[in-house]
């Protein structure tokens, strides 16, 4: 769970790395294995784009003299 804005900014570069990552195997992998394979990649780039919106839309920022 993304609590503040320096995690979404880890988040976010984990996130790259590990598309990066896929990216790259996606080029070597034999085609046979290529769902064995990505699929481990995919569920966790799938689950930390969750946790990125989920922190972007929730508790959105108060402005100052809005009624809480």
């Amino acid at each position: 769970m993304i609590r503040n804005d320096q995690e979404l900014t880890v988040s976010r570069e984990r996130l790259a790395k590990l598309e990066r990552t896929l990216e790259t195997l996606r080029k070597s992998a034999r085609p046979e294995e290529w769902p064995a394979l990505s699929s481990g990649y995919r569920l966790e780039i799938e689950r930390m784009q969750g946790e990125i919106l989920d922190y972007l839309v929730q508790n959105a920022p108060r402005r100052e003299g809005a009624p809480a």
